[in-house]
């Protein structure tokens, strides 16, 4: 998603109490430094303007969130809901944290003590030509980063409105050694008949729902 500049972004988050300016320092020790040290720990990868995680972690106050993006633009969107989210519902904002980092390079601030309980991936950049697709998050040599802090059992929730995408992902975690325990091509219908269903909407799934183009989603738990 291209997002225009925010000048005030950068100084708003280095000002927030659940900001985290150097993740680097983090690793392996999120809920001892920042979280509830006894809560599940769950990571979005790619934020966007935040309106996934902030529904979620005020939602859950049982679980703890990070949400990690590269642009600051967009953290200081996340940022603004969440604090928008918590202030409707009188709470402090104890249970989520974002950061600014590069997810290629992902095992630089996490690993196996951070223990990673559950994944969320929302409509990635799908990176359709071949040359890039390595890129993809749900590529095979990401998932291979990721099984390094997820625990054993952890799982990925992955949403996507790109066909070509989510086949080649299906795959990708198969040939990584996860389990496909959901998989829906059209899940807004699955909420309509399924009522255990929790599906967060997020500003790209509203905005793809809209145009006709069915949501695609699925769960794979690493075995």
């Amino acid at each position: 998603m291209r997002i225009r500049f925010k000048p005030w972004a950068r100084q708003e988050l280095e000002e927030s109490k659940f900001y985290v300016l150097n993740p680097e320092n983090e690793k392996g020790k999120w809920k001892e430094n920042y979280l509830h040290k006894n809560a599940p720990l769950h990571l979005e990868l790619g934020c966007g303007k935040g309106r996934f995680i902030s529904n979620m972690a005020v939602k859950h106050p049982d679980i703890n969130y990070i949400a990690i993006d590269l642009v600051d633009a967009m953290l200081g969107l996340t940022k603004r809901a969440i604090e928008e989210v918590y202030k409707k519902q009188n709470r402090e904002i104890d249970n989520v944290l974002i950061t600014r980092f590069d997810i290629e390079r992902i095992l630089l601030i996490l690993d196996q003590q951070d223990a990673i309980d559950r994944i969320y991936i929302n409509f990635c950049n799908p990176w359709p030509k071949g040359k890039h697709r390595k890129k993809r998050l749900t590529h095979t040599r990401q998932l291979e980063k990721y099984k390094q802090f997820l625990r054993e059992n952890g799982e990925i929730y992955f949403k996507t409105d790109d066909d070509d995408l989510f086949e080649s992902s299906i795959k990708y975690f198969k040939e990584s050694g996860f389990e496909i325990v959901m998989k829906t091509y059209d899940l807004h219908y699955e909420e309509e008949i399924n009522t255990n269903i929790e599906n967060v909407r997020t500003e790209h799934e509203d905005m793809f729902s809209s145009q006709g183009i069915k949501i695609k989603a699925l769960v794979a738990r690493l075995i």
